[in-house]
């Protein structure tokens, strides 16, 4: 099986949106919003199964520095000063293949919470 990779990333300021080619030929565009509250990083994900804190109040988070590592991967630094959390080209793939499911599934855990986010 080979290797997802990216053949073009661009960050579209006004929108805070993170657009990414793939070799393969899929193109996804991803909110910072979606990319905050699924961030790989142990303070989002926990440290294994139902250990998954929700984000909440991230409506108008944006990037503010995006940082390659290695061959492999983004750092991505949001300007709630979250910075933690590698995104790997495969776990960017997933969620731009799986954003329709993943973001209804933010949002109905949203209304389970009580929370009732902004207006986009």
């Amino acid at each position: 099986m080979s290797t997802v990779k990216p053949t073009e990333i661009n960050f579209h300021k006004l929108s805070r949106t993170l657009e990414l080619s793939f070799n393969d030929g899929a193109n996804f565009k991803l909110p910072s919003e979606y990319l905050r509250i699924y961030s790989p990083s142990a303070e989002v994900q926990g440290h294994g199964p139902g250990q998954e804190t929700l984000q909440i109040g991230k409506e108008d988070v944006n990037i503010t520095q995006i940082e390659p590592v290695g061959q492999y991967a983004l750092n991505l630094v949001f300007d709630d000063n979250h910075n933690t959390g590698i995104f790997s080209w495969e776990y960017l793939y997933q969620l731009g293949a799986n954003y329709d499911d993943k973001w209804q599934s933010y949002l109905d855990r949203l209304v389970e919470a009580g929370y009732e986010r902004k207006a986009d």
